[in-house]
């Protein structure tokens, strides 16, 4: 089953979800299967996304619009996309950077242990600064 997620960073009425609803409807995803939020992609209290989280199961694949409707940081993305992998579940960015990234997919797959390499990377030198610091 395919299960959308769409994010906007304002609940001020000044975005709407509208472009990333009809890509996800237009990629297959079901109307009534579209979860979303209204906050900032930084923010770890996203109830859309947690609700879109619990609802998927093995098999299902995740839908979005573009890598960063899902988080701002590379380490949460990774971390999310791994959750995700290792309970069955996978992933599909439909446009913008990251759009290669379907991990239903061998080339998919290649495509996010290469984001998953630099994000780790990253985590190793924020940690190796620390120490130094």
């Amino acid at each position: 089953m395919l299960i959308g997620y769409a994010r906007v960073s304002k609940a001020d009425g000044s975005q709407s979800l509208d472009l990333q609803r009809d890509a996800l409807i237009a990629a297959g995803v079901d109307e009534e299967q579209i979860y979303s939020d209204q906050a900032s992609g930084k923010k770890n209290d996203r109830p859309g996304l947690e609700a879109c989280l619990k609802a998927l199961r093995e098999g299902d694949v995740l839908v979005i619009w573009k890598l960063d409707r899902m988080g701002r940081s590379l380490n949460h993305l990774v971390k999310t996309t791994t959750l995700l992998s290792e309970r069955g579940v996978g992933l599909k960015v439909l446009t913008g950077q990251g759009a290669q990234i379907d991990t239903t997919t061998a080339a998919g797959r290649l495509s996010f242990g290469i984001f998953a390499a630099l994000a780790e990377f990253e985590s190793e030198l924020i940690r190796e600064r620390t120490m130094a610091g």
